[in-house]
């Protein structure tokens, strides 16, 4: 996983390189991933997040870039039955995604089914053949001890990193939470910090709570406040 820095702000080459670009707006069409790609191509980021239906356009768009294209799967609320998800995820797969952000099944981590939930999880990983998936906890929705066991769920279903938020729930990251799922994990497996992630200081606390990658609409605007590319 990316060191974590500590003390002054990522350059913003640094931060690039951590940022997954967020095209996931209810309403984002075509234009807005067009618009997103040449975004990421131009400031150096590492990803772009869209929906399942735009996977193919921005893999296209995207091609030879380097830069990774992501796939949310069962978004936003993670309610579709886990054969679904692994669907999804198989057509994203098909369609150019280097990775998938899979929403976990919320219900039942708040009703401790944790079995579901690693089935599903499990699931998911099979089909995305070997591709980095990240869990999507929703955390203002958990309690802490679900949080936990949650990450202890991820990990032993091959997931890749754990995700704080949709950025579509009733909260987005914290730097609390991002500490504890760092603290959960271990060095083992990234942490990715999403959803209420609009500066320049909130990208800088989340990387310094443990944040692998940064999960965020706002990309140009905290790069531009990072400075120049060095």
């Amino acid at each position: 996983m990316i060191p974590q820095d500590q003390g002054a702000p990522p350059s913003a080459r640094t931060l690039a390189g951590r940022i997954e670009h967020s095209v996931l707006a209810p309403e984002a069409g075509q234009a807005d991933v067009e618009s997103g790609c040449a975004l990421a191509r131009a400031r150096g980021v590492r990803s772009v997040v869209v929906k399942p239906v735009h996977v193919a356009l921005a893999s296209r768009l995207l091609e030879g870039s380097g830069v990774r294209v992501v796939s949310v799967i069962g978004f936003p609320h993670g309610n579709s039955k886990p054969a679904v998800k692994a669907f999804e995820v198989a057509a994203a797969v098909r369609d150019g995604a280097d990775e998938v952000d899979m929403v976990v099944n919320i219900g039942a981590l708040c009703e401790g089914r944790w079995e579901a939930v690693q089935e599903e999880i499990q699931s998911v990983v099979a089909a995305s053949e070997g591709r980095p998936v990240k869990v999507i906890l929703e955390t203002a929705l958990l309690t802490d001890a679900a949080k936990v066991h949650a990450c202890g769920l991820a990990a032993t279903s091959g997931a890749s990193y754990v995700k704080t938020s949709t950025g579509f729930g009733r909260a987005g990251a914290t730097v609390a939470d991002v500490a504890l799922l760092r603290r959960t994990v271990g060095s083992g497996m990234g942490v990715k910090a999403s959803g209420g992630i609009r500066t320049l200081a909130d990208a800088t606390a989340m990387i310094g709570a443990g944040a692998d990658l940064i999960g965020t609409s706002q990309t140009e605007a905290i790069l531009d406040e990072a400075g120049p590319v060095a």
